[in-house]
């Protein structure tokens, strides 16, 4: 089954560094992910895909990039029928 999630991390980041690090785990993961909101002191990203993996890339971000400090990190959202077509991009 697939979920869909909202991720928030809140924290201090380095923008291009942050979106880079969630392109580049998401793809590895096999997950969709769009950023919702960046700045920064907090990121908000949609993902979609199998639960244990949705968890691990939770995981890996809550983690972040070396140059990244997250202070905490929540997710809003549960199953879902069919997963939205979407693609990583920057928040507008």
């Amino acid at each position: 089954m697939t979920h869909v999630a909202t991720l928030i991390f809140v924290g201090r980041f380095r923008s291009e560094s942050f979106l880079e690090f969630i392109r580049h785990r998401s793809e590895r993961l096999s997950l969709c992910a769009a950023v919702l909101a960046a700045g920064p002191e907090r990121f908000e990203v949609l993902v979609a895909g199998a639960a244990e993996l949705l968890d691990a890339f939770e995981l890996a971000c809550s983690l972040g990039p070396i140059d990244c400090l997250v202070l905490d990190h929540y997710r809003a959202g549960g199953p879902a029928a069919r997963a939205p077509a979407c693609e990583l991009r920057s928040a507008p």
